[in-house]
Formats: C-alpha cells, structure tokens, sequence
C-alpha cells in the first residue's frame, strides 16, 4: 500500500534509538523526508548510517534535548514546517512515592508531558495553515493501565492524552489528526532495563528475567520494533485522516478492559 506521504517531512524525536528509531525508519522507507533527533550525536549518525543501509534514504540529524526551550528552538529552526511529527521521549524511571520529591515530578512533566505539548503548540498552526497534518504521541500501556511503580510515567503521559484529545477536535477539521500509540512489552532498550531491574530486585538470570516479563503478554512473545513503528507509519498516512483523537496500543493484546 502507497501510504501516500513520499516526500512529506517527518520530525522524529528522540529517534537515535529504539521506537523512535524504528518509527523514523518506517518513514523513510514509506518515502519521507525524516529529521531523526536525539541528545548525542555519535548516536545520531549511528542512527542515519543504520536507516541509510536499511532504506537508502538520506535523513537530517538534529542534536537537541527537546526538554528544554533551547533545545525546542533548534528543533523549529532546523525542521520548521514538519508534515508529520513523531513525539517520543525516554520514559522516567519507576519506583515508588517516597521516590518522587518535587524536582522528579517537574522532570517527569517537562520530559513527558510539557515538552511534546510545546513542539506541538509550535508545529500545529502550519500543518492547519497547509491542510495536512499528522502527529503521532509514543506514550505508554500505562496510560490506560495504571500501575503503582508507574505512577510518575502515567500522570504526565495521561496529561498529553487529555491534552492531544482537546487539540485534535479542532484540528482535524484542516486535515491534521492526532493520536497516540501506548506500546507494552516492546523488544527495545527499555524492556532491556526493566529485564535488569528484575534482575537485581530478584537475583535471577537475565533470560529468566525476560521470560517473567514475557509471561505478563497475552501473545507470550515480545513485540518487535518494527511491528510498532508499521503502526505509526499507518497513523502518519495520508489514508488514516479519518482517524484522530485516538489511543491505539501495542500490548500483544494484554489490556484487560473492554474499551
């Protein structure tokens, strides 16, 4: 399928790395012109020369923490009129509430709620000026599956749901959607530090922490990056404009409730 968007520029944050990396891949393959972005930039050209062999696209790096207002400004001035914009940003650690003092809880925000609201705020009036649009949130399973050493990912990441939710009912009059992806149970760096941290809480092998985990997902295996990030290429294409507002997750099909 010609997901219609060869040529459409793509802004993918945090993508030197796990499902930003896979997401911007998918892009690029799908004929995107993908700015990929992280905070090092020996990771970044990592990143490119990876997408290159797998693709043979060319993509832009941009070196910038999008935390922080510095780092959002050189997003805008190297990328300033992105088609597509890919949200994603490392997730804060678990623990529990005596772990989370009030600079925690501020990083968390800026990190997971503030900083893609901004990069949206700054993006949106031009994807609505041209009538095409497509912004894509990587939050969390959590966000519909609290879990009490989660809490700090699920507050700020349910706060840009509710706040993508508002957005998009204004925006996809002029073509522009937004949804979220929740992914659980992804093979990437980050299921490798939760197998870790299993490991250390347990004192278990890494294999039989990475079977514990896998025990947890209904289709008892992991899901792969590139499963994900086929998703996120679908929610970016031009035939997905129908589809805004909404929280697709990626969990093997693990989730509990009903809706």
């Amino acid at each position: 399928m010609d997901l219609g968007i060869k040529g459409k520029v793509a802004f993918v944050c945090a993508s030197s790395q796990g499902l930003g990396l896979a997401c911007a891949t998918a892009l690029a393959r799908e004929g995107a012109l993908v700015f990929i972005n992280g905070r090092d930039q020996a990771r970044l050209e990592n990143a490119r020369a990876e997408i290159a062999a797998k693709t043979g696209a060319s993509v832009q790096t941009v070196q910038a923490d999008i935390s922080t207002e510095a780092g959002r400004q050189t997003i805008f001035e190297a990328c300033p009129q992105p088609d597509i914009l890919v949200n994603n940003n490392a997730g804060p650690p678990p623990g529990q509430l005596s772990d989370w003092d009030h600079a925690v809880w501020i990083s968390a925000l800026e990190a997971n709620m503030l900083a893609p609201i901004l990069l949206i705020r700054g993006f949106l009036p031009g994807m609505r000026a041209r009538k095409f649009g497509r912004i894509v949130n990587i939050t969390s399973a959590m966000v519909k599956s609290p879990r009490p050493h989660m809490a700090l990912s699920t507050s700020a990441r349910t706060g840009l749901t509710a706040f993508s939710k508002s957005v998009s009912l204004e925006a996809v009059a002029d073509n522009v959607t937004i949804n979220s992806l929740l992914p659980e149970r992804i093979d990437t760096p980050r299921q490798e530090f939760m197998a870790e941290r299993l490991m250390k809480t347990h004192h278990i092998s890494r294999e039989e922490a990475r079977q514990r985990i896998v025990n947890t997902v209904a289709a008892k295996r992991f899901g792969t990056p590139e499963e994900f990030a086929d998703a996120c290429a679908y929610l970016c294409s031009a035939q997905a404009g129908f589809i805004s507002g909404q929280n697709l997750q990626l969990d093997g099909g693990s989730y509990a409730g009903l809706i």
